[in-house]
């Protein structure tokens, strides 16, 4: 794996940034499967299939599932978890 990162980055550092970013993929993990699980939640109980399947194969780390969420459903915040 440092081979690989080092090969982008150089050989100035690699190792360290590399280790200095692994405790946060696990809070990646958890921040995207909740906005995600949100969002596909929303969307396939409104019978939005296109969103529905947008959502599911588009990785934007939360980003896209935040703006269908509040920009085009326009859901408060408090409405989030209710059915």
């Amino acid at each position: 794996m440092e081979k690989l990162f080092s090969t982008f980055c150089g050989n100035s550092g690699a190792p360290e940034l590399l280790n200095a970013l692994l405790p946060f993929i696990p809070l990646l993990v958890i921040w995207v499967l909740f906005w995600k699980g949100l969002a596909l939640w929303h969307a396939g109980r409104r019978g939005q299939s296109w969103w529905f399947a947008i959502l599911l194969v588009v990785n934007t780390v939360g980003i896209l599932e935040i703006i269908y969420l509040f920009a085009v459903l326009k859901i408060k915040p408090s409405k989030l978890f209710h059915k």
